[in-house]
């Protein structure tokens, strides 16, 4: 703990405004150079790096200290002649908190980036690296932009069941559970939920995890997920698609405010309908479209809607148009799926109806059906794939590196 007599602890970006001043710094020892008498420094913590300056007795201790051990400086502020660090620190006091192993399982120092699962295996150590760590610092900030946006237009945070009775949307591919002597579902959607919460409170909103059993190893699928849903009372599909687009636009032009590297979006985003999909590609109406097929379509886009899907590839929820179109959408990027979504039906018996052609037995969905006998609005919403949101925002190919610790059907662990 800080002692009374302790100077003003700062990180490292608030250097500059403590130019002269004596101060403590908290960090890990990132790499060490020695040039004659002096020992110099490079100390790392959360937001960047600065030098640390040791002389004498100091500079001896500081040149033995393995790297990554976690230090306690004090010192004064001065500036640097150094082009990278514009501010350094006269170091007259160092304590190590606690020494790092000399042989780490990977060093985050170095030019050579380790392997994807040697740093997933050692996740807080590949922290470390300023290029990782910038990475779920983003995710934190494009978190509280996301909830911000949206409470700002009027959605209520929500907080949904993660252990379910039914599959919310009809699926196999769930994680089943002993729920005490109970067959119960770790959920794949809050779905159902957000969709009957609409009754009452009108526009709500939710971000958590969800879960979904599929054995798929690609660059884009994980089995636990991040996911950010809507469903607002009295809109249609283009209403939700609009705060869909409005939303992705709020968070690149907010990430870049916040100085990170982030293309600027100009114009509104394309609307294409399946069937022009189909027509570009040579897809048969009716058939879902491959990963291959839309990496073809969307490769010199970026982000565009795709609407009117077939009902036959929607839930039973979504709103038929007609005999064989449903009221849906779809966000994409180039060729990755980022959201879907579109109106709900809201009638009990087009609900029930929907479920029968789905080959779902309505009794297993009572508790949900019940709800639209008391005045269910007309509604929409849509789900959008956090991490893939990440993957878009950080250039990465890979969900696995936008994710602390990703889950996958190979990995349990860490």
């Amino acid at each position: 703990m800080k002692k009374e007599s302790s100077p003003k602890r700062v990180q490292s970006p608030e250097l500059g405004e403590n130019e002269g001043k004596y101060v403590e710094l908290h960090g890990w020892v990132h790499d060490i150079r020695i040039l004659g008498k002096l020992t110099f420094l490079i100390i790392g913590d959360p937001y960047g790096y600065y030098q640390a300056v040791l002389k004498g007795e100091l500079a001896k201790k500081g040149s033995s200290i393995p790297r990554q051990s976690y230090v306690i400086l004090r010192g004064n502020v001065v500036k640097s002649v150094s082009k990278i660090n514009p501010y350094e620190v006269q170091v007259n006091y160092i304590e190590i908190v606690n020494e790092a192993d000399t042989v780490l399982p990977l060093d985050p120092a170095s030019k050579v980036q380790s392997e994807l699962m040697t740093r997933i295996n050692n996740r807080p150590l590949d922290l470390r690296d300023s290029e990782e760590r910038k990475i779920f610092l983003m995710r934190a900030d494009v978190l509280h932009i996301i909830r911000d946006f949206l409470t700002q237009n009027g959605f209520v945070e929500v907080d949904t069941p993660k252990i379910i009775a039914t599959a919310s949307e009809g699926g196999a591919e769930l994680f089943k559970v002993d729920y005490f002597g109970k067959p119960a579902y770790l959920a794949q959607s809050p779905q159902l939920y957000k969709e009957e919460l609409v009754l009452a409170l009108g526009k709500v909103f939710e971000i958590a995890h969800y879960f979904r059993a599929e054995k798929s190893n690609t660059v884009k699928h994980l089995n636990e997920f991040t996911s950010v849903d809507i469903e607002s009372a009295m809109m249609g599909k283009f209403d939700v698609m609009k705060i869909l687009e409005e939303l992705i636009k709020h968070i690149y032009s907010s990430l870049k405010a916040k100085g990170y590297q982030v293309n600027e979006l100009k114009g509104n985003f394309p609307i294409y309908t399946y069937e022009q999909v189909c027509d570009s590609t040579g897809v048969n109406f009716g058939e879902d479209l491959s990963s291959e097929v839309l990496n073809e379509f969307g490769k010199d886009k970026e982000f565009y809607f795709i609407i009117d899907w077939p009902l036959s590839l929607k839930p039973f929820y979504t709103m038929p148009k007609g005999e064989k179109l449903s009221e849906s959408f779809d966000l994409m990027y180039k060729g990755l799926e980022l959201a879907s979504g579109g109106q709900r039906i809201h009638k009990y018996d087009l609900l029930v109806e929907r479920l029968k052609a789905n080959n779902l037995n309505p009794e297993s969905f009572a508790e949900h059906l019940k709800v639209y006998r008391w005045g269910m609005p007309v509604h929409s919403g849509w789900g959008l794939g956090f991490d893939r949101l990440m993957m878009v925002l950080t250039g990465r190919n890979n969900i696995r590196e936008v994710v602390l610790y990703p889950r996958d059907s190979r990995h349990l662990a860490p």
